[in-house]
C-alpha cells in the first residue's frame, strides 16, 4: 500500500537544472577553471560534493572545495535564483497527492538554505510533512544515503513510498534505497536515461493529467 511521496527537487519541482550548471561553469571560469556548460549539465543530479573532484579534481572538503562551494552559491542565488519558476504543475500535484492522504517528503542534496530558497521557487514550501538534505547522510547521490533518510524520517517501509525525480542519479539512489521512481522529463535527461524509473511522464502537469492511470493512483493500486 502506497503511503507517501519521495520528492527530488531540482529539475523536478523547480526548472533549475540548467542554472546549477551555469552557476558551476561561472564560478569555475572565475577562480581559473575552464570548465565548460557540456561538461558541468551531465553532472547535474549528483550532489555538490561529487562535482567538483570529477570536474577538476578537487575534494569538496578541501579549502579551495569549501571555497568555491560557498562562492557558487552566492553565484546561483544572486544571478539565477530570482528567475526560477517551478515547473508545470508541480504545486498542483503536489497538492493532489497530498488530498490522496499520502505523505509528501523531500529529497536532495542541496544544504539547508538552498533547501528552503528551492522549495520557495518551487512553491511547495508549505506542503512538504518532511525534508531531508546534505546533513541529512554521509553521500550524496547518486548514493541512496538521502533516499534512505527521507524513508526513515517518513515512519514507512520502502515500498510504502514512491519517489519522484528527474535524473539518473534519483534513479540509482531510490534503486539503492530499495523505493521505486517514477522520473519526469522536466530536468532534461532522456527516457533512455532514466532507465530503471517504473513510469516516466514529461513533468508533473502531465503525471497529473494521468493521475488515475498513474503509479500514484488511489485508484489504480485498489484494481
Amino acid at each position: 500500500m502506497l503511503r507517501g511521496v519521495i520528492f527530488d527537487i531540482d529539475g523536478t519541482l523547480v526548472a533549475s537544472n540548467v542554472a546549477h550548471a551555469q552557476s558551476w561553469v561561472a564560478t569555475l571560469s572565475e577562480a581559473g577553471y575552464d570548465v565548460p556548460f557540456d561538461v558541468i549539465w551531465p553532472m547535474i543530479g549528483m550532489g555538490g560534493d561529487k562535482v567538483l573532484p570529477t570536474a577538476i579534481g578537487v575534494e569538496a572538503d578541501s579549502r579551495e572545495g569549501k571555497q568555491l562551494t560557498a562562492r557558487r552559491w552566492q553565484v546561483f542565488q544572486d544571478r539565477f535564483l530570482p528567475d526560477l519558476r517551478p515547473t508545470a504543475g508541480a504545486r498542483e500535484l503536489v497538492e493532489r497527492i497530498s488530498a490522496d492522504g499520502l505523505k509528501p517528503i523531500v529529497a536532495t542534496s542541496a544544504g539547508g538554505n538552498e533547501l528552503e530558497a528551492l522549495l520557495n521557487a518551487a512553491g511547495v514550501g508549505d506542503l512538504m510533512d518532511a525534508t531531508t538534505s546534505a546533513s541529512d547522510a554521509s553521500e550524496s547521490k547518486p548514493d541512496p544515503d538521502i533516499v534512505e533518510a527521507a524513508v526513515k524520517k517518513s515512519g514507512f517501509a520502502p515500498d510504502e513510498l514512491i519517489m519522484l525525480g528527474d535524473t539518473p542519479y534519483d534513479v540509482q539512489a531510490a534503486i539503492g534505497a530499495h523505493v521505486n521512481l517514477v522520473g519526469v522529463l522536466s530536468g532534461g535527461w532522456t527516457k533512455e536515461e532514466l532507465s530503471g524509473a517504473i513510469a516516466i511522464y514529461d513533468n508533473p502537469a502531465d503525471l497529473l493529467h494521468w493521475y488515475d492511470q498513474s503509479p500514484f493512483s488511489v485508484k489504480a493500486l485498489a484494481g
